[in-house]
């Protein structure tokens, strides 16, 4: 399997990434809207190649405050995955899950509970997308949570993602249903797991 870099990547490639994107993040809402037991729309995610230092601007600046939830990957396919949101529309969604009016600027402990699982579910169902496309087992580690500054949640995967070029597969998805909620997936497999993805979709490398 010849050597593969996401600088390189040709449209075939991104075509695909972004067909997964497509399908992970449908998984996503559904999964969010039986979870809320209410109706949740989704606008057509947009899937980008950006270089890793855009993605906080793209956000809305590395200084918003936002809940990420960071999973590893083990199995046929190894790296990371990141769910980040916005902290107003994560309170929103503890509130919907939990059937009360979040309050306060500060997640209480039952809040943070319910957050993660909500980060749990999501990615879980993304991850389910991606194995069940590839037939490659795809393991998630026990999800870790953080509520800070974009750019210090950020953090974390940069360090990872210095071995894989400058560039890092974002996807963001819209999801509706009383307020629009900005959610941003980043998946980081490492490069041989990208050769293997490919590989399990009939992409030649």
């Amino acid at each position: 399997m010849g050597e593969i870099s996401l600088e390189e990547m040709s449209n075939e490639y991104f075509d695909v990434l972004k067909e997964l994107g497509n399908i992970g993040a449908g998984n996503a809402t559904t999964a969010l809207a039986q979870m809320m037991q209410c109706k949740v729309d989704m606008a057509v995610p947009q899937v980008r190649l950006l270089e890793f230092k855009e993605i906080g601007e793209t956000m809305g600046g590395e200084e918003l405050v936002m809940a990420g939830i960071y999973l590893g990957i083990e199995g046929d396919i190894t790296g990371s995955i990141m769910f980040l949101l916005e902290k107003q529309a994560a309170k929103h969604l503890v509130g919907k899950l939990m059937g009360i009016e979040s309050e306060g600027e500060e997640f209480t402990e039952m809040e943070f509970s319910a957050l993660k699982e909500v980060g749990n579910i999501i990615t879980g169902a993304y991850l389910n997308s991606l194995s069940s496309i590839t037939n490659l087992a795809v393991y998630p580690s026990v999800p870790d949570l953080t509520v800070d500054m974009a750019g210090a949640i950020l953090s974390v995967p940069a360090i990872e993602f210095g071995a894989l070029g400058d560039r890092i597969l974002l996807i963001q998805t819209q999801f509706f249903d009383e307020m629009v909620l900005d959610g941003y997936f980043i998946l980081i497999p490492d490069l041989e797991s990208y050769g293997r993805i490919l590989s399990a979709l009939g992409i030649s490398i």
